[in-house]
């Protein structure tokens, strides 16, 4: 049996692994003693990062990046991190419209800051992989979000980003939502350029980014 500080150091390891198994008994016994569900999916997602690393450095294929991912989403499966999703569901803290921007097909990224995102009370509608603007345009006058999120992780995408953040000028829905950009590429210039009000390249910031937006909402609200 391990202690909260050495469970963590282990799921870290074994994800940074790709032992599957090893990181789902893992996280079963983390939550059994006590580990908030947050926290949890925090500590994979720091693993996912050594396991990204290795792929930069060509020490790692596409085929282990996306094996980490299901790592990822079969923590999300478990039976404990359904019941706590269930529980946050109907808080109401904001609601979220993500996708992946037109001409990228990649969803790990997305999928793990939805996870992220839905751990912490928010609702999320997602439109899935390869969204053009118009989806976009169309999610965010049918579902009224407070925030949208672009994914990507293709570098040929800023323009399509770009192109997201004119559409919702041109319906005159801009000034409605805050937009965030999350991409491994995305840096403040790059952001700025977009027209976004913020970016992520990890999906526990963006989490953190869209938290510090609600509160701001609230507060502003209760003025």
């Amino acid at each position: 049996m391990h202690n909260l500080s050495e469970l963590k150091k282990l799921i870290i390891k074994y994800v940074e692994q790709l032992d599957e198994e090893k990181v789902i008994n893992l996280a079963d016994e983390a939550l059994d003693k006590g580990m908030d569900p947050i926290t949890l999916l925090e500590t994979v997602n720091i693993g996912m990062e050594k396991v990204g690393k290795l792929y930069e450095n060509k020490d790692y294929y596409i085929a282990d990046l996306i094996l980490s991912g299901l790592i990822f989403r079969n923590i999300l499966e478990l039976d404990k991190m359904k019941k706590y999703f269930l529980q946050n569901k109907d808080k109401g803290l904001g609601k979220v419209v993500l996708g992946t921007v037109k001409g990228d097909i990649h969803d790990i990224g997305k999928d793990i800051f939805k996870g992220m995102l839905e751990a912490n009370g928010f609702e999320v509608i997602d439109l899935g992989v390869d969204v053009p603007k118009e989806e976009f345009v169309k999610a965010v006058k049918e579902n009224k979000p407070d925030i949208v999120s672009m994914s990507a992780a293709l570098t040929n995408t800023i323009e399509t980003m770009r192109d997201v953040v004119k559409a919702f000028l041109k319906a005159g829905i801009r000034d409605k939502v805050k937009v965030i950009a999350g991409a491994n590429h995305m840096n403040a210039d790059i952001s700025k350029y977009i027209g976004a009000d913020g970016f992520s390249r990890k999906a526990s910031l963006g989490t953190k980014i869209c938290l510090k937006w609600m509160k701001e909402k609230q507060m502003r609200s209760n003025k």
